[in-house]
């Protein structure tokens, strides 16, 4: 079916651009012509693939004054995002409009749609689990217990069930060696690594990288001092160490724990510096490790290519309908953008029901970007949640903590860091928008959106608890531009006045609670320049900031009484900022 046209509607500070979905389309592209130029991508600077899941799509880059139009491009290979036809434009449009900014955002209790799915619980991401053993301090805190610390907190208080164990086969653990030509398989620094991740509660998703040098085809091809990233010179023998590693955790943990881990075979395969064999040189690394790990535990799940950029999932699929390896779930990984709808690329090829796991993502492919830190990556973490919500069983977050090496240790505990927690295991931004999200009921609840910029700025996740009564909903405003950070007039025009309105409540007294999130409240980097913080807290300054490290009330907690069995809640949502509203009976 082609593309109906787009459609585009301009409100304050920004324009809307809705469509209707394409089937078989895992993604869209928009793109925007000033005036009667030519059509280009709207360009949200996510520095990763720029595809969107489906519509509708929030343009805040276009500069006011101008008149524009749009066309969405549908995207059914993401290795050629541009192949197919751009889709009918819409009508011209002035960008933008200077209306009141105002949202209605209603909600009844009484109107369940399921359950609320929790992609952030199935796992979490992590600097190579080696680094548990490190006692090296970094910002005055070990580096093994910070991020052991890290790992404990997001399992507590966010639900997460696993983390990454990215690496697990490098050298930095002595799996192997060889001998008088013979190898010889240790698993004495896999086993310590386990110990010290059990405290936290987390189980472990093992991704089977990196080649250790002694059977590498290249050993200098070094990715960190953790592994090399060649194939190996023997596949048998890399079979043989796969297998003989999954035999030996059988052994250690039996069966029933070891259906409740997973194996991805490797570490973004597309990328050279994870990997200089062939993408051939990959697929039958998959072959090979994934029929090893069946062979070994036929209850363990095993699935890849573990991508970047959501790179070769077509040819991926192609291999393994020919080859008939083992698929227990498909992984991909992407940043700056929620992630693609991959259900259609699996239907092609026969696996509808595959679990999808996208075993990387954030709001940036860079470390030591501004916007790890930011809370406009909060907002893009409620965003891109709520889009896989149902459609993905991982949507993992790279990563649990700033405890990390890989491409440079934290220099200052604000350094735009891949980490939910910093240094010092403080909650950034981040953090707090899944710390909300948890807080969901266990049903979802419908809501309905009028306004400017309703369900594409200000978006709602609404739920109740049906033991309690209560109804909780998460509610932000943002935008996947993060150019409107160097942008502060922009982002004042982008700011919203909400009416959430919650229906459907019985009489009698309710406790009215709403906390938030915003550049100012319960942002650490606020907090930390309040406080004159430059580099490393002093003692006295870190005292502060962990009694700072919660989520604050956006006013006192009041008592409440529904008006024919409704509440009128009017917040305000600066661009960006995020509120946690609850309404629980007395």
């Amino acid at each position: 079916m082609p593309a109906t046209p787009a459609r585009a509607r301009a409100g304050r500070g920004h324009v809307d651009v809705d469509w209707d979905p394409v089937p078989g389309a895992v993604g869209y592209l928009v793109h925007r012509s000033d005036g009667d130029g030519p059509y280009r991508v709207v360009d949200h600077r996510g520095g990763d693939l720029l595809a969107v899941p489906g519509p509708p799509y929030a343009d805040t880059t276009v500069e006011p004054g101008r008149t524009v139009r749009y066309a969405v491009r549908p995207v059914h290979d993401p290795d050629h995002p541009d192949a197919g036809p751009l889709g009918p434009a819409s009508v011209p449009v002035a960008a933008w409009t200077d209306g009141a900014g105002l949202v209605d955002v209603d909600v009844d209790a009484a109107d369940a749609v399921g359950p609320v799915h929790r992609p952030w619980r199935d796992m979490v991401g992590s600097e190579h689990l080696s680094l548990l053993r490190c006692a090296d301090r970094v910002g005055g805190e070990e580096m093994g217990a910070g991020l052991a610390a890290a790992l404990g907190r997001v399992h507590r208080e966010l639900g997460v069930e696993r983390v990454r164990a990215h690496g697990i086969l490098g050298d930095d653990l002595g799996v192997y060696r060889e001998v008088d030509g013979r190898p010889v398989h240790d698993f004495a620094g896999v086993d310590a690594v386990l110990d010290a991740l059990a405290p936290t509660g987390l189980r472990p998703v093992l991704e089977l990288s990196f080649v250790p040098r002694a059977l590498a085809r290249d050993p200098s091809r070094e990715v960190t001092a953790a592994g090399v990233s060649s194939p190996p010179r023997d596949w048998d023998r890399w079979a043989a160490l796969v297998g003989d590693l999954v035999r030996h955790l059988r052994e250690r943990a039996g069966d029933d724990e070891l259906r409740r881990w997973a194996v991805e075979v490797w570490n973004e395969p597309d990328l050279e510096c994870f990997w200089t064999g062939s993408r051939e040189d990959y697929l039958r690394m998959y072959d090979v490790t994934a029929r090893a790990v069946r062979d070994a535990c036929p209850g363990l799940p095993v699935g890849g290519p573990a991508t970047a950029a959501t790179r070769w999932i077509e040819p991926f699929l192609d291999h393994v309908d020919a080859s008939g390896a083992p698929l227990d779930f498909l992984s991909t990984h992407v940043y700056g953008s929620p992630p693609l709808d991959l259900r259609p690329a699996l239907a092609r090829h026969g696996q509808t029901g595959t679990p999808l796991r996208w075993t990387e993502w954030g709001p940036s492919p860079t470390h030591f970007a501004p916007v790890n830190d930011s809370v406009l990556s909060a907002a893009f973490v409620a965003t891109g949640m709520r889009e896989a919500a149902g459609r993905v069983a991982a949507l993992a977050c790279w990563v649990a903590s700033d405890h990390f090496e890989e491409l440079g240790r934290p220099p200052a505990l604000l350094h735009g860091g891949f980490g939910l927690l910093s240094v010092g295991n403080l909650a950034k931004p981040r953090y707090w928008a899944l710390w909300m999200l948890e807080r969901l009921g266990p049903v979802e609840l419908a809501a309905r959106f009028d306004g400017d910029g309703a369900g594409t700025l200000v978006r709602a996740w609404p739920s109740v608890d049906p033991d309690t009564g209560r109804v909780a909903v998460v509610l932000w405003n943002g935008t996947l531009d993060q150019g409107v950070l160097d942008r502060p007039a922009q982002r004042a025009r982008l700011g919203r006045t909400v009416r959430l309105r919650v229906g459907g409540l019985d009489g009698g007294a309710y406790a009215l609670r709403h906390r938030r999130l915003d550049e100012e409240t319960s942002n650490l980097a606020a907090t930390a320049r309040r406080l004159g913080v430059d580099g490393w807290p002093t003692e006295e300054q870190w005292a502060g900031l962990r009694a700072a490290d919660l989520l604050a009330d956006a006013a006192p907690p009041v008592t409440v009484t529904p008006d024919d069995g409704r509440l009128v809640v009017p917040l305000t949502l600066p661009m960006p900022s995020l509120s946690l509203v609850e309404v629980t009976p007395r």
